[in-house]
């Protein structure tokens, strides 16, 4: 990077090589974002998401992939750490990182597992990655946040109804505590410069959380497309939304044909954890 170009501002996004987070990696990217994303392993989508980014202006200088287990603290740290060798800091955190129901069966949709016939290794992995990550990624950037006074983390979450869901646990229940997480962090970050806020898709989006074929739909029958969420994540990544905090964002519901404080309030939907 020239020394004489003005620092662009780094997001690190879980979960960044497929589906939602895929899509949100390469819309911060093309804002002009340097971008960090993790994947749990080597894959050809990883390889892609860095080939796209690649065509954008800045190119593959401003993309750094990893293979990193986001809910191990060790693994979490050095994907801070090595962010801030790369870009000289960070200034947004998405976590997006997440295992879902096919983890416990490929056919949940259509032949629902009840929660005690979950096997307790599949619970723990679920929960370590959909609790766990958000918790120890947002712990590793937050000395940086705090002493900068300014720092952006979005928790991507699901619907109201898919947490109580009869058969979708614990990815379900594992989404309700990111949103009790989340108003709680809110209220801890009062006044420090950094944020928190939840984005949703707002419905079943398509990606590979849900499984291929024709079980493949939301409860509706509709998939929403995972793009859905990138102009949102942009904004709320964004220093124009330094002054919420706490909010729930449906995705769906954002018109990007909007000023985006309108498109926020248009978008914003009541807490699922009420207080």
């Amino acid at each position: 990077m020239d020394a004489h170009t003005t620092s662009p501002r780094v997001a690190i996004v879980t979960g960044g090589s497929r589906g939602l987070g895929r899509v949100m990696a390469l819309a911060l990217r093309a804002a002009g974002y340097a971008v960090t994303i993790t994947a749990s392993g080597a894959s050809a989508a990883l390889d892609e998401v860095v080939a796209e980014a690649a065509e954008l202006p800045g190119g593959a200088e401003l993309l750094l992939p990893m293979v990193a287990d986001v809910s191990d603290p060790k693994r979490a740290q050095e994907v801070v750490d090595a962010t801030v060798q790369r870009f000289g800091g960070v200034h947004a955190l998405v976590n997006n990182a997440g295992r879902g129901m096919r983890l416990v069966s490929e056919t949940f949709t259509t032949d629902p597992v009840h929660f005690w016939d979950v096997p307790a290794a599949t619970w723990s992995q679920i929960i370590d990655t959909n609790v766990n990550g958000p918790f120890v990624m947002s712990q590793a950037v937050m000395p940086l946040f705090l002493a900068q006074r300014e720092g952006r983390i979005v928790n991507v979450s699901t619907s109201a109804q898919t947490m109580i869901r009869p058969g979708y646990a614990p990815y379900g229940p594992s989404k309700a505590a990111l949103e009790a997480m989340t108003r709680s962090w809110a209220t801890d970050l009062a006044g420090s410069g950094v944020t928190v806020n939840l984005l949703l898709p707002g419905g079943a989006a398509d990606t590979e959380l849900l499984p291929s074929g024709p079980d493949k739909k939301g409860a509706d029958g509709n998939l929403l497309a995972p793009d859905v969420m990138a102009a949102p994540a942009v904004w709320l990544c964004s220093p124009d939304s330094a002054l919420v905090s706490g909010a729930r964002v449906i995705a769906k519901l954002w018109d990007p044909a909007l000023p985006d404080a309108e498109a926020f309030t248009a978008a914003s939907a009541p807490h699922v954890v009420a207080g």
